[in-house]
């Protein structure tokens, strides 16, 4: 039976749910990824993590999608016990996302509810759906947004989906804290990723403008954030819980 902690991350393909997946490599932790539709990029990632030296597989997974989360359960049973020997993992990292601007005038139904059930309600039944599967003394890692702290016009929805993620990240610290599994938010700042390409690309100012914002004089990268997930995965960060971790330079001070 393998001793290692195992790490499941959603949407660890790219961007930083791949950084995450690295730096937890790097910290001795096994595993799973899952990716949408990229199973050639998804698997370039798992070669990485094995050469880092850990197991590692990746899934597919469309968080959108609640009514496949049964069968993707299944899997990840079926994979924890033919290359771990398990039956639990030990952390749930949500990381999955699209970006889609949406100013609050022009917003449709369509675009509201494609934020909604990526980034809460498939944040909210996944991590119910996997609970039979966390192990007890082990971690949840929510991605919230610099977003929910302050403001930039074109992000209403987006941003009200991951304040909902951070209050439900508190009752899950509450109502899971008697099995001793601790819940955590990490709260990105703008990062270059290609999550943040469009965005980017459309403002040619944006870089500039946010770097002068920001105490430490720069945007972020994707590094700045997979340490943070790391920590929150490690017996350093056993007694924090239920909180909110910014990494955004010190963005809007």
């Amino acid at each position: 039976m393998s001793t290692s902690k195992i790490a499941l991350v959603t949407g660890g393909s790219r961007g930083l749910g791949h950084n995450s997946a690295l730096q937890l490599a790097q910290a001795g932790h096994d595993l799973i990824i899952t990716y949408r539709s990229k199973a050639a990029e998804a698997q370039a990632t798992v070669q990485q993590l094995e050469a880092l030296g850990r197991r590692a597989v990746a899934l597919p997974l469309d968080t959108s999608q609640t009514a496949t989360f049964p069968a993707f359960v299944a899997a990840v049973s079926e994979q924890l016990q033919q290359k771990w020997q398990r039956s639990s993992f030990d952390f749930l990292i949500n990381n999955a996302g699209i970006d889609a601007p949406s100013p609050f005038p022009e917003t449709t139904e369509e675009d509201f509810d494609n934020l909604l059930n990526v980034h809460f309600k498939g944040v909210y039944f996944l991590t119910q759906k996997l609970l039979p599967l966390l192990a007890d003394g082990g971690g949840i890692v929510n991605f919230s947004t610099g977003l929910a702290r302050f403001t930039t016009p074109g992000y209403a929805a987006y941003a009200s989906m991951k304040g909902a993620v951070e209050t439900l990240t508190k009752y899950m610290a509450k109502e899971l804290g008697s099995r001793g599994i601790r819940a955590n938010v990490v709260a990105p700042g703008i990062i270059k990723t290609d999550f943040t390409a469009a965005a980017r690309a459309a403002h040619p100012q944006l870089e500039q403008y946010m770097s002068g914002n920001t105490a430490l004089g720069r945007i972020g990268e994707p590094d700045d954030v997979g340490g943070v997930v790391a920590f929150l995965c490690s017996d350093a960060a056993r007694w924090v819980n239920a909180q909110r971790l910014e990494a955004s330079g010190g963005y809007a001070l």
